[in-house]
């Protein structure tokens, strides 16, 4: 109890610096919050683009249901395979007659139904790639009442493309606004251990050991470092709220209210991460001022 005492008596000996401490961490951390924010929705936007991956097989007007029902059945159990769906040569050309409104008329005169039957895979999560589609492909066409079986493969290849690229880019991008937050939190909580080195210096002189010299200002580190997040993060959510509320209603941005806001795991692993940040730069900064005052 007596660090938490003295670190929040040092607290109240020196409110404007401590303030500004905090200020500073927070500030620090803001940017990575916000890079965080957008870098969630675009792998979440990515994902919902992913999960809508099919692969189609159109079936000849001779399959029996005995051969739909088997093929439904064994497609299902496929590792790779989420949900096989079957669309019927009737229900296709409603969904033809309602989705492809300018050819509504032709539809309408038809006599005779053109548009085939067909399965509907969906892939699983993990299984998304260009590789595993057409591993499933393959095996759709293998029966031989299936006349075709595609999936796209140029979009789906492209997609992947676009995955690894965006998570490319989010990892060097968020590794440099970490290494930029790591050391502008490191100097903030610096600047107040070093704002208070006599204070160190007249507890060596009356004889206080090291660690009772350093618990304080680790808790103090940790303390500053904990309010800096959460002060990031406060204005991380106000920076959220504004920016729905602000696009809310536009024509075309319908999207933008359907962003999410940061897992609750990366939410308490930031402001964790944040006060164990601010520990460890008061640890550094405690330890070199104690080893100077010893030099001197």
């Amino acid at each position: 109890m007596r660090p938490l005492r003295e670190a929040l008596a040092g607290f109240r000996r020196a409110p404007l610096l401590c303030g500004l401490s905090i200020g500073a961490v927070g500030l620090s951390l803001v940017i990575l919050g916000l890079f965080g924010l957008v870098a969630h929705n675009i792998g979440a936007a990515i994902s919902d683009v992913e999960r809508r991956v099919e692969v189609v097989g159109y079936l000849l007007d001779d399959a029996s249901p005995e051969q739909i029902r088997v093929a439904r059945r064994e497609l299902g159990a496929l590792p790779a395979v989420e949900e096989v769906r079957y669309v019927s040569k009737t229900e296709a050309l409603a969904n033809a007659r309602r989705d492809l409104v300018e050819f509504s008329n032709v539809y309408g005169d038809l006599r005779v139904n053109p548009l085939p039957a067909s399965f509907h895979l969906r892939l699983r999560e993990g299984f998304r790639t260009p590789q595993a589609a057409a591993g499933v492909a393959g095996g759709l066409a293998a029966y031989p009442f299936i006349e075709e079986a595609r999936f796209g493969d140029e979009w789906v290849e492209r997609l992947f493309s676009l995955r690894r690229l965006a998570t490319g880019t989010a990892v060097a991008l968020g590794s440099g606004f970490a290494i930029v937050a790591v050391l502008l939190v490191g100097t903030a909580v610096r600047m107040a251990v070093l704002a208070r080195g006599e204070e160190i210096e007249i507890m060596q002189i009356v004889g206080a050991r090291d660690g009772y010299i350093r618990r304080p200002y680790l808790v103090e580190g940790a303390i500053t470092g904990l309010a800096g997040g959460l002060v990031a993060l406060g204005v991380t959510r106000l920076a959220y709220i504004a920016f729905r509320t602000r696009f809310a209603g536009f024509d075309g941005l319908d999207g933008f209210e359907a962003l999410a806001w940061l897992p609750d795991v990366w939410v308490g692993g930031g402001v964790l991460a944040a006060s164990a940040l601010g520990m460890l730069a008061a640890a550094f900064s405690v330890n070199r001022e104690v080893g100077r005052a010893y030099g001197a």
